[in-house]
């Protein structure tokens, strides 16, 4: 194994808090309001990683109905101390004005795939917490601090606060250690001590083109800290044609091989500092040790390839099928729903063998219940195919695939009810909130006798379209194409730029009926 290609974890996996136990790896990244929460992925080698986990499964966990676009799960922390895993999480529950509304918690479990606990709540001062088990045995708390006051900068610094799990809370006072560089906008710390030093690794920049890590180290974890002289350790602002921009909030991790990796965030742009369609992935960097300070190999930039480690290299096999045939009577681990679980009333694989059936809720502009069940983008060409069964006896009742940013950015093609053709074929795009049904006039007859109708979606790089069949053998191109930018952090409006696009199967209805859809199959196939 002689190098790792970045990135390795692709298609919206941001904020990447690493983790080594033992011979085995993990990384922990942000879901924001996709549920169940938290995606932790696992690696015996740092190159070949697979997703095993998703710990916040229960709604007494998280809750997030009526959490706002890009609200939820920021930056989780994952640790290991006293024989179990540690998960710090931060779910936010409003974005706009002068507050952000979050809420720290943490969560335990003896095993990194076993149920894990109820949470613990911590505080509310801002997000990005994160967990340090120091080796005299004491943990502490560090998060960036929120400050609402006209006037102030709304990033304060980097507070840290020592935890009791004895008494599961945190004690004593809090202290700002950290007020960050000039590059501002200080958030995602994590502590690290070596040699006798404590290292206060950030986040600074913001989370977009200018994003960057900067380091910081003590003698003493409550301060004062001194900068790495070479601030920042990396970042992708200076070369504008790297294909690994947006590089940012990362974390460190000391392999059994005596090794040094940095995993942080990039966002990979379909044009020179355009829209990123798959969001914020996760990229390794490998680091070396100079004067007591670390260093991204080969500077401060990303590099798409890296040196590996000096490991076996170990493959998974995969553990889903490319057409999933909804045999299981759980859903694949790549499909989350939005900001809630759906039970057996709304989404059931139990009540008809080999079919997904979703009963019709809200709209997809809803942050309260849609039934709506959708995976990643990972790839910027893909083909996506579901067929649904479906008889709508009103305009108000639809379902079939969607590709989908947030409730303001989506483009949905669907089988639906006209008064006078009956069951027809219907297109909506929200564009920024502005809507368009460019079949409106042409729409097209679903004949009686069809009782499956198959929906493609071609994602190719810049451009996406749908196609439909009756058979799925006969495909007809629908006369429309639609920009990959659009479902993008960057093209969106106001703030809430966070998460990436998803593709998916959903089902409304307002009547009050709840009329269900069946959908046989669903696959993702990507293009190479």
């Amino acid at each position: 194994m002689d190098r790792i290609q970045n990135p390795i974890l692709r298609g919206f996996n941001p904020d990447p808090s690493i983790l080594r136990c033992g011979e085995d790896y993990y990384i922990a990244t942000s879901t924001f309001e996709w549920f169940p929460g938290v995606q932790i992925h696992h690696s015996k080698d740092l190159k070949n990683w697979q997703l095993i986990k998703r710990p916040l499964d229960r709604l007494s966990q998280l809750n997030m109905v009526g959490n706002p676009d890009s609200g939820g799960i920021w930056a989780p922390c994952l640790t290991h101390s006293d024989n179990m895993f540690w998960l710090i999480y931060t779910d936010v529950k409003h974005l706009s004005g002068i507050w952000k509304d979050c809420v720290n918690y943490l969560v335990t479990c003896d095993s990194i795939t076993g149920d894990w606990s109820e949470p613990i709540y911590l505080n509310g001062v801002g997000f990005d917490a994160s967990l340090y088990h120091n080796d005299d045995g004491k943990k502490y708390l560090l998060n960036m601090v929120w400050d609402h006051r006209e006037g102030n900068h709304q990033f304060y610094g980097i507070a840290i606060q020592e935890y009791s799990h004895e008494e599961k809370k945190l004690v004593g006072e809090s202290k700002l250690i950290f007020k960050g560089t000039e590059i501002k906008l200080t958030e995602g710390p994590h502590i690290y001590k070596l040699n006798g030093y404590y290292y206060l690794m950030v986040a600074e920049g913001g989370t977009k083109y200018e994003h960057a890590v900067t380091v910081a180290r003590s003698r003493n974890i409550m301060g004062p800290y001194e900068l790495h002289p070479e601030n920042p350790i990396l970042t992708s602002w200076n070369s504008p044609r790297n294909p690994l921009q947006k590089a940012g909030h990362a974390s460190l991790v000391h392999t059994h091989t005596d090794e040094w990796y940095l995993a942080h965030l990039v966002g990979r742009p379909l044009t020179e500092r355009g829209c990123c369609p798959l969001g914020r992935e996760t990229s390794l960097q490998k680091i070396e040790w100079r004067d007591g300070w670390p260093y991204v190999l080969d500077g401060r930039e990303p590099s798409l390839y890296i040196e590996a480690p000096k490991m076996e290299e170990i493959k998974w096999e995969r553990n889903y099928t490319l057409r999933d045939e909804f045999d299981e009577e759980e859903l694949n681990i790549n499909f989350q729903t939005l900001r809630v679980p759906l039970d057996e009333t709304t989404m059931t694989l139990k009540e008809r063998k080999g079919f997904l059936r979703l009963r019709g809720k809200q709209s997809l502009t809803s942050k309260f219940l849609q039934a709506h069940v959708a995976r990643r983008w990972q790839s910027f060409n893909f083909d996506a195919i579901t067929g649904v069964q479906f008889n709508p006896t009103s305009f108000q009742q639809m379902a079939g695939l969607v590709c989908y940013y947030n409730t303001e950015n989506w483009v949905y093609v669907n089988v639906t009810h006209d008064e006078e053709l009956g069951r027809i074929i219907g297109i909506i795009e929200c564009d920024n909130y502005k809507f368009s049904q460019p079949l409106r006039s042409k729409p097209i007859v679903v004949p009686d006798e069809i009782e499956t109708v198959h929906f493609k979606v071609e994602v190719r790089r810049e451009q996406y379209k749908f196609l439909f069949s009756f058979d799925e053998k006969i495909w007809i191109e629908l006369p429309f194409s639609f920009d990959s930018n659009k479902l993008s952090d960057d093209y969106i409006r106001g703030e809430g730029f966070f998460t990436g696009a998803f593709v998916g199967m959903c089902c409304q209805d307002a009547t009050g009926q709840n009329l269900a859809a069946d959908f046989d199959y669903f696959t993702y196939k990507e293009i190479y």
